[in-house]
């Protein structure tokens, strides 16, 4: 099979929790465990850091990541959703990997896989810790997909773990209480392995220090109050709590043996969008007017969005909505701006709630605006209707800031 043929064997034939959701959702790592009994144990030996959290756990594995290449390491980098092309899931050095080698793996190991019934996330899983360990990386920072305990990324036992924050997403697969995801994100926490707690209220930091008690690890919180010593390449005061919670984890790998001195985690904070490719968070993607799409899509993340739309200087302001089917959309979209005027859309995805469904539920909460066909035109009406000096949002979900970039 040639690269085009492998995606759509790929897409076809395998589970996509992306695209179709809870049908695609793997709560063991069964499946996972034998794929890495078929890989010949990929992950056994893989130096890395395994970064969990409800929000700002992709900026967080990307800042890590610059900083260690940086310091002259070979990193490997996996992340999840894609934006626009599968292979952003897999890089090393900030390199996604070629076509080629994912055409071979699956053309290799397909007729071994089959059995299994393997999902698209574990497929995933599966390819890039072999090819971790095929490219021989230093170390490698793998972002969990969702939860943590029963992710298929659960399968590393790295140098760090790395949990972001506890906020209420995918309620339906880990828990309807902070406490209760809370424990599946400290899943994660390994017997002896240093973990860094970036920010937790003191329910959820008791489950943490439980969890790493019983697991004999060193716990970190980080001091969300002190002053971030780097300049962030990423806007808003969101991704400095981010870099400091990267901070932490850096100078935590630090006492495992690892050189990663101030002159780099500067550098790599500063260089992280062209060191590690990373897009879609509070991107300015026109001028005139200013156009920024961002892939905030539950309450924690809408608030953030929210804290960027005050402290940045417009006029009117037109945001492009769409979210998708399976989450508590009222509660985030309490999060918007009521004087906004509203485009509301549906991603082409399975999972892509139906716009006038959005606009209905919005309605509840105060937004208002017209419904589009795709989201293109929705970008195209907000940018037409808006001034030089107005605002176009598009957000609400991965998948329709995807299908802006």
């Amino acid at each position: 099979m040639n690269y085009a043929e492998t995606l759509a064997y790929l897409y076809a034939r395998l589970p996509m929790y992306q695209r179709i959701g809870a049908a695609a959702y793997r709560a063991d790592l069964s499946t996972t465990q034998a794929l890495m009994d078929q890989l010949g144990r990929p992950e056994q030996g893989l130096r890395c850091v395994h970064v969990a959290g409800t929000n700002g756990k992709g900026s967080t594995s990307h800042l890590i990541a610059s900083a260690l290449q940086e310091a002259g390491y070979k990193v490997g980098l996996h992340t999840s959703p894609h934006l626009k092309d599968f292979r952003e899931r897999f890089r090393i050095n900030g390199r996604m990997v070629d076509e080629a080698t994912v055409a071979t793996f699956v053309e290799r190991y397909k007729a071994e896989f089959e059995p299994l019934s393997p999902s698209f996330f574990e497929w995933g899983v599966a390819f890039v810790l072999w090819w971790f360990r095929e490219a021989q990386v230093d170390i490698a920072v793998i972002e969990v997909g969702m939860g943590g305990r029963l992710d298929s990324t659960n399968v590393v036992l790295p140098d760090v773990s790395v949990i972001t924050n506890i906020g209420l997403d995918h309620t339906a697969f880990l828990g309807n209480t902070v406490e209760a995801i809370a424990a599946e994100k400290a899943g994660i926490i390994k017997p002896g392995v240093p973990v860094v707690i970036g920010d937790a209220t003191d329910v959820v930091a008791n489950v943490f220090r439980e969890r790493a008690a019983a697991m004999n690890a060193p716990i970190t919180f980080v001091d969300q109050h002190q002053p971030l010593p780097f300049p962030c390449g990423l806007p808003g005061r969101h991704q400095e709590k981010n870099a400091r919670t990267a901070l932490a984890a850096l100078r935590t790998l630090l006492g495992t043996g690892w050189n990663v001195d101030d002159a780099a985690i500067e550098r790599g904070f500063r260089n992280v969008v062209p060191n590690t490719g990373l897009r879609g968070r509070w991107e300015v993607i026109g001028h005139a007017p200013l156009t920024i799409a961002d892939v905030a899509h539950n309450v924690d993340g809408l608030r953030t969005v929210r804290a960027m739309l005050d402290r940045t200087p417009h006029e009117r302001l037109h945001v492009v909505l769409g979210m998708v089917n399976d989450k508590d959309i009222g509660a985030a979209m309490a999060e918007l701006p009521r004087d906004a005027t509203y485009y509301f859309c549906k991603a082409d995805i399975p999972r892509g709630l139906d716009a006038e469904l959005l606009r209905d539920q919005a309605a509840h909460a105060g937004l208002h605006g017209e419904i589009h066909r795709s989201v293109a035109a929705a970008l195209d009406a907000a940018r037409t209707a808006a001034g030089p000096n107005d605002l176009v949002l598009v957000t609400g979900s991965v998948f329709v800031v995807a299908e802006v970039l």
